[in-house]
């Protein structure tokens, strides 16, 4: 009866522990990730924190989660996924859609300490377009963000 049981738990589970570990990082890993980049950026200065969340191996990486941190005029001052995009203005910067994503990111990090925005851009793992979500935080006079694919 005991294998049985076990069997049968593990049917059931094993479909979901193969889906997480395909599906790409959680809404809960990108707000925690963010906070801890926030953490790190006001504990080790703007230079140390900008630089550890630029560096693809370093601790700001998990899965497709990476962060990118702006400044309010639409300047890509960190990015862990494309060095090349720091120090570029991407205001303008529109999805496939149409929709200018930097633009309204700033707008909201101007007028809200934390939120969520959806969008649509590559994803460095599948090299597709897909929906994404991004929770970006305020700090001083830059948001910090980290998104998930849907």
């Amino acid at each position: 009866m005991r294998s049985v049981a076990v069997a049968l738990v593990t049917a059931l589970l094993l479909p979901l522990a193969v889906q997480a570990a395909e599906g790409g990082a959680t809404e809960s890993d990108a707000t925690s990730m963010v906070k801890k980049g926030v953490g790190f950026i006001k504990a080790n200065g703007k230079d140390k924190g900008y630089a550890e969340i630029s560096n693809k191996t370093g601790q700001f990486k998990y899965q497709d989660l990476y962060l990118v941190v702006y400044g309010l005029d639409g300047t890509v001052l960190a990015h862990g996924a494309n060095e090349k995009m720091i120090g570029k203005n991407l205001i303008d910067l529109k999805d496939v859609d149409g929709k200018a994503f930097v633009r309204e990111r700033v707008e909201m990090g101007k007028a809200k300490a934390s939120f969520w925005q959806d969008y649509k851009f590559t994803n460095p793992e599948t090299k597709k377009i897909e929906p994404k979500a991004m929770y970006c935080e305020r700090l001083d006079e830059t948001v910090v963000c980290g998104g998930i694919y849907k």
